[in-house]
């Protein structure tokens, strides 16, 4: 928005709402993942699932914590998200077909049957 619209606004009392601002700045600075790298993701966090587990049976809301390094003001820190694994998961076989013959043998190189 030009800033004349910004003060045309103020002057009738509409001030920007901060909070979301702020919130569409740190959503614009948030890095985007190809799909190469969501793919990269769901086999590391599937993986993990596995070895702590010892089966494949992923629930469909379940959810797997991943740490990240992130540079911050004060240095790096590790920040826990939780990957959407179950979702993942049934999402892949339903979109088997679009998969490449890589990401197949990388599923099924994790024990996943139906790749």
């Amino acid at each position: 928005m030009e800033e004349h619209q910004r003060d045309l606004l103020a002057a009738i009392g509409i001030e920007a709402n901060l909070e979301l601002v702020a919130a569409k700045a740190a959503a614009e600075a948030k890095p985007t993942l190809s799909r190469g790298d969501r793919f990269v993701q769901g086999l590391a966090a599937l993986a993990r699932f596995v070895e702590r587990e010892q089966h494949l049976r992923v629930p469909r809301p379940h959810k797997e914590p991943v740490e990240t390094v992130e540079a911050g003001p004060g240095g790096e820190q590790v920040v826990v998200s939780h990957f959407a694994l179950g979702t993942w998961l049934n999402n892949q076989k339903s979109r088997r077909a679009k998969l490449t013959p890589g990401q197949l043998a990388q599923l099924a190189g994790h024990g996943v049957e139906w790749a």
